[in-house]
């Protein structure tokens, strides 16, 4: 929203949501009436281009939005250093709008001007007159009226909108108030109308027009740096007549300079165009290559993670996971289609995330392979190889600390991470799996008043830990199956060892659990409070007992560049086990943390509260 918001700021729909789509109803619902009275011979090729043609430029612009979150994260021809929020995301929510809306002037068009009707496919003509209408009037008319936007007058009641997004990001191109878009479309409508009334205007050009105007808008908003320079050393003039990512950024930072739209050209007559346009184009193509303290090794979850990763659907990611959108379902062919070529062709673990706290770089690196896989047993060797392949890398690269989340540090599979560690003893950069700082999350969350718990299983490396922290603080902690109390009874001191019990009749309304079914949460007493104690979160089946989050704290306000969820997390809130590699780099510690080893969970806890890392819960 601007500054100070003016007459038609909002977009007619905002207050309709996702719903926003029914005001396309009209368009289906005439065409499937042409088509049952007089059939498929009366949709003319311009009518049947519109729908498709939206659909056409949604797509595109995701490709974009998922290129440039995928490039800032690993690319060194980053332009502008810094992070977005989460506040930048959900103002960039409708980027949406403007195709809508131009789906809609496009219909009414055809309604509204017999020359539509017919058109052809392509005209020579037609397309040479809309590339020179769109070099002359529409650069030019839209050179000033951008100027003029930057006046404080009408920049604080709708431009300034657009710039709140100082590092932006494809879809920042079309975030405007709905009073700007009219203006825009109605200059990008002088070379399809002109050529209209010239009598040369067809079909394809229209389309190849529109997607011109959304690839260089996005082009110019991606924030790194892709036109290579041997395209403006073949051909000198082009730098007038096309401008670089680059270019844009110094508008979106420096405010009184560039104004152009795509073609510089303006700016250079007009004297506006940044004196560091070409110094920060060459620099950003130059780039810095950056090494990353940490990266966290985590995974895709269920078939439609690959929509919550932060290089998919923005407004996705920006939501905990658990919290999916209605129309999702309808993606589900896509969803198995990524499943299957991630499992084919995923050959290594790609970046998705780059994050810094004060001079602390990391790195978020996923694992092509989802939940199911992990339990394949045929496939463990292969996620082994993902997860080995992607340590040796981290290690050439100079990484201190790769922490590994999620399955990639299950017992079954890699023995806590110690597979590597045995096999590569001489590893520059530390293997930590998290579970000192994940069991001093549970202990804190444990009411200090406790006097007995119950713990669903022993089996896990957390679990073994909390019980052992109980018992010595003289709290008495419930088994009710008899291998597993034997099991963990056998590895605990004598005098902790008496405060462990194996019983099903005993009653508590505290219960540490890892995977529980539906029918034993049930079993639960009313008012129960149910505390994970592993990094996937509790079915919720019970409406009278309390579910506590995942091993998991809020960040401190320091941290920057995020604007996604961490799975199933609320916002700005980060898993006990990708904490613990950040505290791993922070303190300097220069042990591993897998196999059988764990850091102290009062150090970890005590280091985490000391670098501004918040509980979710007081106990």
């Amino acid at each position: 929203m601007a500054t100070r918001p003016g007459p038609l700021t909002e977009w007619p729909w905002q207050r309709m949501g996702n719903f926003k789509y029914l005001v396309m109803a009209p368009v289906v619902v005439h065409g499937a009436y042409r088509v049952m009275n007089k059939g498929w011979g009366d949709i003319d090729l311009a009518y049947a281009l519109i729908l498709p043609s939206l659909a056409l430029r949604m797509i595109h612009n995701q490709i974009w939005i998922s290129l440039s979150r995928y490039q800032t994260a690993r690319s060194k021809h980053r332009i502008v250093d810094r992070g977005i929020e989460f506040d930048q995301v959900d103002r960039e929510r409708g980027w949406d709008d403007q195709i809508v809306f131009n789906g809609l002037l496009f219909y009414v068009g055809y309604l509204a001007i017999p020359n539509v009707r017919g058109l052809p496919l392509w005209r020579t003509d037609g397309a040479v007159a809309t590339a020179l209408l769109h070099a002359g009037p529409v650069e030019f008319l839209y050179y000033w009226f951008h100027r003029a936007l930057h006046h404080h007058f009408l920049y604080s009641r709708y431009h300034s909108h657009h710039h709140a997004s100082i590092v932006t990001e494809p879809i920042t191109s079309v975030i405007h108030p709905f009073g700007e878009h009219i203006v825009y479309f109605t200059l990008f409508a002088i070379p399809m109308l002109s050529t209209l009334y010239m009598g040369n205007g067809s079909a394809l050009v229209f389309v190849m027009y529109i997607v011109y105007i959304d690839f260089m808008n996005n082009m110019g908003h991606c924030n790194f740096e892709l036109v290579p320079k041997w395209m403006f050393q073949v051909f000198p003039p082009l730098k007038y007549l096309m401008y670089t990512p680059s270019f844009h950024s110094l508008h979106h930072t420096q405010f009184r300079t560039n104004y152009s739209l795509f073609m510089p050209f303006y700016d250079y007559i007009y004297s506006t165009m940044d004196k560091a346009s070409d110094e920060l184009y060459e620099n950003s193509l130059k780039g810095t290559e950056e090494t990353p303290d940490l990266v966290h090794l985590t995974h895709m979850t269920n078939l439609q993670s690959a929509y919550h990763l932060r290089v998919g659907f923005a407004s996705i990611a920006s939501k905990p996971s658990d919290n999916s959108e209605w129309y999702m379902w309808t993606l589900w062919p896509l969803a198995w289609l990524s499943m299957v070529v991630a499992w084919i062709y995923g050959s290594s673990a790609f970046v998705v995330e780059r994050i810094k706290l004060k001079k602390l770089k990391m790195q978020t690196w996923v694992v092509p392979r989802y939940n199911f896989q992990y339990g394949l047993t045929w496939d463990r060797e292969s996620i082994n190889d993902l997860i080995e392949k992607a340590i040796l890398d981290a290690d050439v690269r100079g990484v201190k600390v790769l922490s590994l989340g999620l399955l990639n540090q299950e017992k079954q599979l890699n023995g806590n991470g110690e597979l590597f560690r045995q096999k590569y003893p001489k590893l520059g950069l530390r293997i930590v799996d998290g579970s000192g700082l994940a069991t001093g999350v549970v202990l804190k969350s444990i009411p200090s008043d406790a006097k007995q718990v119950f713990l669903h299983t022993g089996t896990s490396k957390v679990a073994r830990a909390v019980a052992m922290a109980l018992c010595g603080k003289g709290i008495q902690v419930i088994m009710n199956r008899k291998k597993e109390y034997d099991m963990l009874k056998s590895q605990m001191p004598e005098n902790r060892a008496s405060y462990l019990k194996c019983s099903s009749n005993d009653i508590t309304k505290i219960w540490l659990v890892e995977r529980m079914e539906d029918k034993e949460q049930r079993m639960a007493p009313k008012g129960t409070v149910f505390i994970p104690i592993s990094q996937f979160p509790l079915k919720k089946v019970r409406k009278d007992c309390t579910y506590l989050s995942t091993p998991a704290m809020k960040i401190p306000d320091t941290m920057q560049n995020i604007h996604s969820c961490e799975n199933w997390l609320p916002r700005r809130v980060m898993s006990a086990w990708h904490i613990a590699g950040i505290l791993h780099v922070l303190e300097g510690w220069s042990v591993h943390e897998c196999g059988d080893d764990m850091m102290d969970s009062e150090k970890a806890w005590s280091a985490a509260i000391r670098h501004g890392f918040v509980p979710l819960t007081k106990a």
